[in-house]
Formats: C-alpha cells, sequence, structure tokens
C-alpha cells in the first residue's frame, strides 16, 4: 500500500510541474506578441537628470526627454530652457544644481564653465540666422533677402531679438546688423537698426518673442531657421555673408563684435562672430551623474539624438568636436570616436 502511494504521489507531482510549466509557457506565448523595448526592459537606471539648455533646443530636447524616459523609465528628466548665458549663471552665479549645459553657443561652455564647473565641450550642431515673420507682419510680401534692411526702418514696422547678455541668438542679432552694413555698403545701418529698435523689444531667449511675432505684436523676429521651421513660420533667408552658419566666411564673421557681461561683476566678454556651432557638457559634480552620461551617449549618437536634431531642422556637426576629450568619461568618448 505503502509503494502504491508513492507511485501515486510521483505522478501528482508530474501533473503538477507539466501544469506549472504549460501555464508559465502560455505567458511567455502571450509576452511574446507584446513589443519589448530592450532600453526600457534592461534599465538600471533610476533618479533625476537636470538638463538646463538654449530655449532654441526646446523642441528636439523634448522629443529626446519622451523617448530617454521610455528607455529609462526610471529616471525623471527635468529640464530648464532659457539663453544659453543664463543657462551657465544658474550654475556658476546660482548655484542651482545642475547635470548638464547645452548651449547654442559652445564659446558659452568655453568662457563661463570651464574649467571650475565643467572641463570639455562636444560641438555637435549647427543653425543659421533668419528674420521670421507671420501672416500679420507689414510689407511681408514685399521683404526678401536683399530689401531688408529698408523695410525694417520703415515707419511702423517692429522688429525685436533676444537679451545679448543672456542669450547667443540676442548678440547674434546684432552681429548680422554689423555684417549687413559691410555686405550691403550701408555704413550706418547698424546704428539705424539699433536706434529704432525699442527696448520693449527685447526678451532673455529668442523664444519668449514668438508669441509676439504670432499675434502680430512683432513684425519681425531675428531668431535661428531650426525655430522657424520647427514653429512652421515663414522666415527670410540671409545670403552666407550675413547669416553666421558658413565656415567659408568665418574670417567675414570675425568684423562684427559685441561685447556682453563677464564671469565677475564689471568684467566684459567681447563676442566675435563665428559660424553657429552648439555645444553641450557635463557639470563636474552633477548630482544625477551616471544619467547625465546616459543621456549624453543617447544625444551624441547619430541614430537617435543627432538623428531627432536633424529631423527638427538643425543640422548636426560631422564629425562632431570634441574640445577637452581627455577629460571627456570613457563610455562618451566611445561614442563620439
Amino acid at each position: 500500500m505503502l509503494k502504491l502511494s508513492k507511485k501515486l504521489l510521483l505522478l501528482y507531482l508530474i501533473i503538477a510541474i507539466a501544469f506549472v510549466a504549460g501555464c508559465s509557457g502560455a505567458t511567455d506565448a502571450d509576452n511574446s506578441n507584446q513589443p519589448i523595448n530592450e532600453g526600457q526592459a534592461s534599465s538600471n537606471l533610476t533618479g533625476k537628470l537636470i538638463i538646463f539648455h538654449a530655449g532654441s533646443l526646446s523642441v528636439p530636447f523634448d522629443q529626446m526627454e519622451k523617448e530617454f524616459e521610455l528607455l529609462h523609465p526610471g529616471v525623471d528628466v527635468q529640464r530648464e530652457a532659457a539663453g544659453s548665458r543664463e543657462c551657465a549663471k544658474k550654475v556658476t552665479d546660482l548655484g542651482k544644481p545642475a547635470d548638464i549645459v547645452a548651449s547654442a553657443d559652445y564659446a558659452v561652455i568655453d568662457n563661463l564653465l570651464i574649467p571650475d564647473f565643467a572641463e570639455w565641450n562636444a560641438l555637435f550642431a549647427k543653425n543659421e540666422m533668419v528674420i521670421m515673420y507671420s501672416e500679420h507682419s507689414k510689407y511681408k510680401d514685399e521683404i526678401n533677402s536683399d530689401n531688408w534692411p529698408e523695410i525694417l526702418l520703415r515707419e511702423g514696422v517692429e522688429y525685436g531679438h533676444s537679451d545679448p547678455n543672456a542669450d547667443p541668438c540676442g548678440y547674434r542679432a546684432l552681429m548680422v546688423w554689423q555684417l549687413a552694413a559691410e555686405h550691403y555698403q550701408i555704413s550706418d545701418l547698424y546704428q539705424k537698426l539699433d536706434e529704432k529698435r525699442p527696448a520693449r523689444n527685447i526678451r532673455p531667449k529668442e523664444t519668449d518673442l514668438l508669441a509676439m511675432v504670432e499675434s502680430g505684436a512683432l513684425d519681425y523676429l531675428f531668431i535661428y531657421r531650426s525655430v522657424a521651421e520647427q514653429h512652421n513660420m515663414p522666415y527670410v533667408e540671409l545670403p552666407p555673408q550675413v547669416n553666421l552658419s558658413d565656415l567659408n566666411q568665418a574670417e567675414f564673421y570675425k568684423q562684427a563684435t559685441v561685447d556682453t557681461t563677464g564671469k565677475q561683476p564689471g568684467e566684459v566678454i567681447t563676442q566675435v562672430g563665428m559660424p553657429i556651432v552648439y555645444g553641450v557638457t557635463l557639470i563636474k559634480n552633477a548630482p544625477n551623474q551616471a544619467n547625465a552620461i546616459e543621456f549624453l551617449k543617447f544625444l551624441l549618437s547619430k541614430d537617435k539624438g543627432l538623428k531627432i536634431m536633424e529631423d527638427n531642422g538643425q543640422p548636426i556637426e560631422d564629425p562632431l568636436v570634441i574640445k577637452g576629450e581627455e577629460a571627456m568619461p570613457e563610455e562618451l568618448r566611445e561614442i563620439t570616436g
């Protein structure tokens, strides 16, 4: 009788194992039909990621944030958009914690963050200056790449730009005016444009002025081409001698200079005209360094972040240029090559 009980017990055990295995197999089969994101399934990253970035990067970085959080659901990306110089000064002057700073002018990182707050600078994207307008803009059907100085100086025409002390787009707008004076051979053009533009048409960052253009409060705005395209707004293209995008015009651009505030009170930094190149860096005391490095790997990968930049109308720097590469984390150097 005992022998029979052992046989029955063994039989029950085999049946139970088969049942459990069958259930597991069914579950696996069900799951095999569901898309699984490899990064999402394997990521162990948690916590925050704090990014201060140029306002002109808002659209592509918003997309990157969403895709990065899908890959790393334990990470909460927290972005603050501002003028690039303001972004840097949040770190240097206000002592705000940050992991990454991305600037519309790589020189902001060189001049304000390195060496005390950062060690390297990845030059990753380019842009060009244009004059954006809307359906409400005066003389919108008349303005073009040749006559825009005359149109802007007409009575009643309102135009603006961002604050040169807060945002590179602001001092680049002033450089455009200086270069235009040389290119069009209008000696007093800069002075006339500067005098006619009221202080109310200057805001901390270029994206602050978008709503004014869209509503008709502002007729024309000096802004990056990528921003105009991302917001589906019409714009006037500027000649390469003026738009700060052409490497072949680098020497010509150098004659345009704008003084801005420096690191210390009373200090002045003279910004010199050069082709527009964006930079990004890791802050030395980044509170979420592992998350920051992973995001930078995403940003600087051609099939991820850099593709998002191109998809949003912003050319990339190819190949990437890394200043201070020896100080860059090894896992990032593997990506940037």
